[in-house]
């Protein structure tokens, strides 16, 4: 058994123990249990046990790409979404070509929000022993850009082509790696730098510090600022992040290197979805524990805070533009009720 199945398991006979009354009995899908998108759902199931709402029951570690589409299936009740899933599953492109465009469109109809979040900010990192010359170093330089396949490592080749114009396997040699081995991959020197998600603070990075001193290097501002780099930016799923640079912002032994002082780089941003068929009354309960559990929920990590929870801003939130769905219906009865307003084109 992994360790997070061991933890969802944990979880979930916590859940069942806080409440042996709670009203309903639900499946939950979520990224590795030390993530953002992990942390928010755990935090949620159990103060919604707590509460006898519901007692969800959370696989850790799993593959969203499935997780979106069982969602929308109905054979789960709730997942962590990146916002770029739903969007390729609306139009069967990319891990949904299988489907084709017209059973795409109809699967990602089923989906609607809870609420969002800040899956990880992608960044470019090294060893200082490395003497890395940050992003324009990378031509003909060792990158370890993500797992072999799926959203980071595209968003982290596309990164280094909007910055520099290279390509993986011509202009650079990518290294691909699980995320399970990630920490181990970082600290084994193979690589020259790595193009990663990563957050305020990060565990990841944190664990590979102890191995020596490392540092981060903001995104290149001209690149940031220009037509491709906005285009990216506003993309399904993406936001530009840009960061004071204060001391331990990614960690102890991390330092940044930056052209003014400032942190650039794009964040993966979603939320929990829900089938739009889910009842309204839970769908309600489980936002409003959210909303009212947000003081407990951002102290579980110290990434949390800054993990844009309670968000609404579309700009920062992925809702509207080419994300194609929207919040639950009871779902928006729990913000607004709680005084936050949502934008009219997020709305079902």
């Amino acid at each position: 058994m992994t360790k997070s199945n061991v933890l969802a398991g944990t979880i979930a006979a916590t859940c069942l123990a806080f409440s042996a009354h709670a009203q309903a009995n639900l499946t939950g899908e979520t990224t590795p249990p030390t993530e953002i998108a992990a942390q928010a759902m755990f935090g949620v199931a159990e103060l919604a046990a707590n509460a006898g709402i519901a007692n969800i029951q959370v696989a850790a570690g799993q593959t969203l790409t499935n997780s979106v589409q069982n969602v929308a299936e109905g054979k789960t009740d709730i997942a962590a979404a990146p916002f770029i899933l739903p969007f390729l599953l609306s139009k069967g492109a990319g891990p949904y070509a299988s489907l084709g465009a017209e059973a795409g469109a109809e699967l990602a109809g089923n989906l609607s929000v809870l609420y969002t979040y800040r899956f990880s900010v992608f960044g470019l990192s090294a060893f200082e022993s490395k003497n890395f010359g940050g992003w324009s170093a990378i031509e003909g330089a060792t990158i370890y850009n993500g797992p072999p396949r799926g959203a980071a490592l595209n968003k982290a080749r596309a990164m280094v082509r909007i910055a520099t114009g290279l390509e993986d396997g011509t202009g650079y040699s990518g290294i691909q790696v699980n995320w399970g081995q990630a920490v181990a991959t970082i600290t084994d020197g193979s690589a020259d730098a790595h193009v990663l998600p990563m957050n305020f603070p990060d565990s990841r990075l944190s664990q590979a510090a102890a191995s020596g001193s490392m540092v981060v290097f903001s995104f290149p501002r001209e690149a940031f600022e220009s037509e491709g780099g906005s285009n990216f930016g506003n993309a399904p799923g993406s936001a530009a992040v840009v960061e004071p640079i204060t001391d331990d912002l990614f960690g102890p032994g991390i330092s940044v290197v930056s052209e003014d002082g400032m942190f650039r780089g794009y964040a993966d941003i979603g939320g929990d979805v829900v089938n739009v068929s889910m009842d309204e009354q839970i769908a309600y309960q489980l936002t409003k524990t959210f909303l009212e559990g947000l003081p407990q929920i951002t102290a579980r990590t110290p990434s949390m805070p800054k993990a844009w929870l309670g968000e609404t801003d579309p700009s920062i939130t992925g809702m509207c533009g080419p994300n194609p769905i929207k919040y639950h219906p009871g779902a928006v009865r729990a913000w607004e009720e709680a005084g936050y307003t949502l934008p009219d084109c997020a709305k079902p």
